[in-house]
């Protein structure tokens, strides 16, 4: 369940386990989780809704209607830009920035100071459980599979597979990655991870969880 209007007190807010720092900016108008923190100088915008047990480090900038699922890590000094989804059990490091604008412009042709009726905006979106390293840029409207492993310093430019390995800038695939993180090791036909033991390989010309402790979604 989500609680709105929770910065009427001037003191850090504990309210259902919701906390939120004297100094973070949360708007009245946007929706908060039960078991979510918010720490220092971070922001909220109006109609943005965070799920429950969340973590928005320092410096966070969350813009309007973006969606947030529980158990989300967003990292100090991201910047999430409207209209993101992220599903549940996301991470997201420190400095990534979520873009929203493919085309770019303070001007019109024409000279004239773009408003916000002067372009639409393109949320990026992120699948469960997938983790987004430390300075990573994704471009606007860019889908990130479920499970899937941005690097630090990554620059997305092209929607990833679920369980993808991306590093590099323009970000390219250099494997495949488990739901514990590990890079997984092919072995014929098959992919295993060394940490859980589980295997993965394609479905239907999907790769996907096979077998194992993890659970078949």
């Amino acid at each position: 369940m989500c609680f709105a209007g929770l910065l009427e007190h001037p003191t850090r807010i504990l309210i259902m386990d919701i906390q939120i720092e004297a100094s973070a900016d949360v708007s009245n108008e946007a929706s908060i989780g039960a078991g979510t923190s918010i720490w220092h100088l971070a922001q909220v915008r109006e109609k943005a809704c965070l799920g429950k047990n969340c973590t928005i480090g320092r410096g966070v900038y969350i813009g309007p209607e973006v969606v947030i699922g529980d158990n989300v890590k967003v990292q100090n000094y991201a910047l999430i830009y409207d209209p993101a989804v992220i599903a549940d059990g996301v991470f997201i490091g420190p400095g990534v920035v979520l873009t929203n604008d493919v085309y770019p412009r303070a001007i019109t042709p024409n000279g004239d100071l773009k408003n916000n009726g002067a372009w639409e905006a393109k949320g990026v979106s992120i699948g469960e459980g997938a983790s987004i390293g430390a300075r990573t840029v994704v471009l606007a409207g860019v889908e990130i599979g479920q499970w899937s492993l941005i690097g630090s310093g990554s620059v997305v430019i092209r929607d990833v597979p679920d369980f993808a390995l991306i590093v590099g800038n323009p970000g390219k695939q250099i494997g495949w990655v488990g739901r514990s993180g590990m890079k997984l090791t092919e072995v014929g036909a098959e992919w295993h991870c060394g940490q859980t033991g589980d295997v993965y390989g394609y479905v239907h010309g999907t790769f996907s969880f096979v077998r194992g402790k993890s659970p078949d979604r």
